[in-house]
């Protein structure tokens, strides 16, 4: 399973995050976010121990040349469209890099839109709110086993520190990870290292999985993402 980390701000709790059993983490370049990253984040390893950390660029509505000019400082691995970003828009940065799209759900969500996206990585499934993430609210995750979905997922909407066992009730076999966020904060931004190794060690051996050493394994159909820098032109 791929655990993802998003919303992280501070250069020491990265590093610190990025020691514990993870596969992703994610930098919110939203300005209006509590967790905003508004200091220049350190590289992280490819690779720490027996597995790789992939970087993950979170973007709201943000111009295209933007995401241009971050992807390039960061040498991000994936775009994590979180916004009401057009088709076209969406297309059009896949260009450049692996994309994550994210779909906020609520009872009026229509599932058929996801096969027009199929062309993405990864899909991410959220809680609709009238924040763009990070609300920390849930919705019902099993709804997803009923939904024709193509491409591999990852489930976010408050997952918390007790939810391993409602995570396991996930049966579509789509579904590729989870997206934890500010339900393992100390502050906005700044993560309980502690409290995302218990759960993440708790996880780990319900699945009695080893950690992904490559999301490409995850996936043999998809390219690897570390691949896409290779993608990369000028904007």
């Amino acid at each position: 399973m791929i655990i993802k980390v998003c919303g992280l701000k501070d250069r020491e709790n990265l590093l610190d995050v990025c020691k514990e059993k993870i596969n992703m983490v994610g930098y919110n370049f939203y300005k209006p976010s509590p967790r905003y990253v508004d200091q220049l984040m350190p590289d992280i390893p490819v690779k720490s121990g027996p597995f790789e950390i992939f970087k993950v660029g979170v973007f709201v509505n943000m111009p295209y040349k933007e995401i241009c000019r971050i992807n390039e400082h960061y040498h991000l691995d994936y775009a994590q469209l979180h916004g009401d970003e057009s088709l076209y828009m969406v297309k059009k940065v896949k260009s450049i890099i692996s994309v994550i799209k994210v779909f906020r759900i609520n009872d009026q969500f229509d599932h058929t839109v996801l096969k027009k996206y199929n062309f993405c990585d990864y899909f991410l499934f959220d809680k609709a709110t009238d924040k763009y993430g990070g609300s920390g609210m849930k919705f019902d995750w099993t709804i997803v086993n009923e939904w024709k979905i193509e491409r591999p997922f990852l489930m976010s909407g408050g997952i918390g520190p007790e939810d391993a066992d409602e995570i396991l009730k996930i049966a579509h076999p789509q579904f590729k990870g989870i997206d934890i966020n500010s339900k393992f904060e100390i502050s906005p931004g700044i993560k309980d290292v502690a409290l995302i190794n218990k759960f993440v060690t708790k996880i780990r051996k319900r699945l009695d999985q080893p950690i992904p050493k490559s999301l490409k394994k995850l996936d043999e159909n998809q390219d690897n993402p570390r691949n896409a820098q290779l993608k990369f032109r000028i904007c």
